[in-house]
């Protein structure tokens, strides 16, 4: 592929001005050089007037010139919440009287109906089967039909296979529901948080990314009310009504998509600029930012692209372990993970823990709908403190130090004479919403926005595929571990699992204090350059990099001349 030489240029470009020169030979054939160093030329000039318009923006500039990005992100993210929904279902089922009485075994010990622990945890990692394979089908589908396509295809599928779920008989029928509709809510994992990420600029990514995080709360808040508003019925309706109202979500979200625009990032890589642009502008209100050029940012990310080809050659999972992007790759999984090796598995069975530790069935929800009700403030929380211009690396690493030092607290708990098990089994209770917000204003919510940051535009969805692939990994060997730990008749551990999370989570601390960088306010450029020079993890958020002063690949820009010129002139 040909490759223009290295634009040491950055000093003579001025934001300010448009006739900015670029010094550096240009090895092209003499009838195609002036034509060619002029493309590249307007491209680059174009890229660096962009760029630093975004590192420009405050906050609130972005919200008044991407308000349509906003609302067309939080419509795409809320497929999340279908997800959210029924995982919290199936796990908040296990304490549901109703729905263990249909599915579970009686059992002599505790005098009650349960569902082994051998199918609560196949039930909790069918949808974790299915997502996988979702998972690797997005990391192809949707680079090949684009976002807005393959999110209503799995909408459909989605709505399709609910109906398992309302008309199961047997355990085993549910298991199959679980892993067909994990396959659209894997799509749905990646796909939403790439979207926001490509559709708003530096300043609104980090929020938009980690809104994605809501929706997971909103799905689980409207799940355990749902539940907690059946507990006083006794027939079957108890459990299939929460399964009926799943498909109260994929119509509106289908037409809310059909109508949304693609991502403009994904129409640059597939060389479509002039739908870029047409995309670009659906995005943003120009009537209340006037410094905005839609040229300037197509430029933007067309630099970016022909940037990251002389970083990263291939477009296919194995590339995303060739070079710079096998740190990026192992960041982003490793981020993923870290969600659950902090605990997240101990936390989502609070309604059967409480219960097994002597809280009612009823008191049990009601402190699940306030754990979940926190899962969703605690997003605004950490809005809040981003807002103040803490990083995310620095939110992540604290935040999980004060996850490992609950998770001990709650150990020690397990230590409270039987005489006080209610008193105990309360504190347990106050202590999971404690964990919960401190979870959502750190870990749980900037995760998000690290995976969305952290990987390169080229394989994005591909490493975000990955990383949610070993969070999905980690995810199932804690949800087989889980139901043993707290099972009365299995290990029944109770509160000295928090000994053995806390241990997890101390070694997620040492990990991320080496590993994870800071992504706060640097462009897609920016971190390529970051990788590609390995700066450490710890010296990111204060090293200085020009991108404008770095080889472009001359191809990828020139390539587009003629869509960027048809782009010009219907401007």
């Amino acid at each position: 592929m040909a490759r223009a030489e290295s634009f040491e240029h950055a000093q003579h470009v001025n934001s300010g001005d448009m006739k900015g020169s670029i010094d550096g030979p240009l090895h092209f054939p003499a009838d195609e050089e002036l034509r060619k160093t002029d493309t590249m030329k307007d491209t680059i000039i174009n890229a660096k007037n962009a760029t630093d318009k975004e590192h420009n923006m405050t906050l609130m500039q972005g919200v008044r010139l991407y308000p349509k990005a906003i609302a067309w992100s939080i419509i795409i993210s809320t497929c999340i919440a279908m997800e959210g929904y029924d995982v919290c279902l199936i796990n908040n089922f296990y304490a549901f009287p109703q729905f263990n009485q249909k599915y579970g075994v009686y059992d002599a010990v505790s005098d009650s109906y349960q569902v082994p622990a051998r199918w609560q945890a196949g039930l909790s990692n069918g949808a974790n089967v299915g997502e996988m394979i979702g998972l690797m089908l997005n990391g192809w589908v949707s680079e090949r039909f684009g976002y807005r396509y393959t999110m209503i295809v799995c909408l459909m599928c989605v709505a399709g296979f609910t109906a398992i779920f309302f008309t199961a008989q047997n355990v085993q029928a549910l298991l199959a529901a679980e892993i067909l509709c994990g396959i659209p809510w894997g799509v749905f994992q990646t796909l939403t948080i790439t979207y926001a990420s490509e559709v708003c600029p530096v300043a609104l990514r980090g929020y938009l990314t980690t809104y994605v995080n809501f929706c997971w709360g909103l799905g689980q808040l409207i799940g355990i009310g749902v539940i907690r508003s059946m507990v006083n019925r006794t027939d079957e309706w108890a459990y299939r009504i929460p399964y009926a109202l799943q498909w109260m979500w994929p119509p509106f979200l289908i037409v809310g998509i059909f109508f949304a625009p693609e991502s403009p990032w994904w129409l640059v890589r597939t060389g479509k600029l002039e739908q870029a642009k047409k995309a670009l502008l659906r995005l943003t209100s120009l009537n209340r930012e006037t410094d905005f050029d839609a040229d300037e940012t197509i430029s933007m990310m067309v630099h970016t692209t022909a940037l990251e080809n002389n970083i990263t050659q291939g477009s296919s999972y194995l590339d995303c372990f060739k070079g710079t992007d096998l740190r990026r790759t192992e960041v982003v999984c490793m981020c993923w993970a870290i969600q659950n090796l902090s605990g997240n598995a101990f936390s989502n069975y609070s309604t059967y823990f409480l219960t097994n530790a002597g809280v009612s069935t009823s008191n049990s929800y009601n402190f699940a709908m306030g754990q979940y009700a926190i899962n969703m403030v605690g997003v605004f929380g950490a809005w809040a403190l981003m807002s103040y211009g803490i990083g995310r690396r620095t939110l992540y690493f604290w935040g999980l130090c004060g996850l490992c030092t609950i998770l001990f607290v709650m150990g020690f708990l397990g230590l409270v004479p039987a005489a006080h098990k209610d008193e105990g089994g309360l504190a347990t209770g106050s202590l999971m919403i404690v964990w919960a917000l401190l979870y959502q204003l750190t870990v749980g919510t900037v995760c998000y926005s690290l995976v969305a940051e952290l990987s390169t535009r080229r394989l994005a969805l591909k490493t975000v595929v990955l990383g949610r692939n070993l969070y999905i990994i980690v995810g199932i060997i804690t949800s087989v571990l889980t139901p043993y730990m707290l099972n009365p008749t299995a290990w029944n551990w109770g509160n000295y699992t928090g000994f053995f999370w806390a241990g997890l989570c101390f070694i997620s601390i040492v990990y991320t204090y080496f590993r994870v960088p800071e992504p706060r306010g640097r462009t897609f450029a920016e971190l390529d350059l970051l990788f590609e020079k390995k700066v450490s993890a710890r010296r990111f958020a204060e090293t200085e990099v020009d991108v404008f002063n770095e080889t472009v690949d001359g191809s990828v820009i020139n390539r587009h001349k003629g869509s960027l010129a048809g782009v010009k002139q219907q401007a």
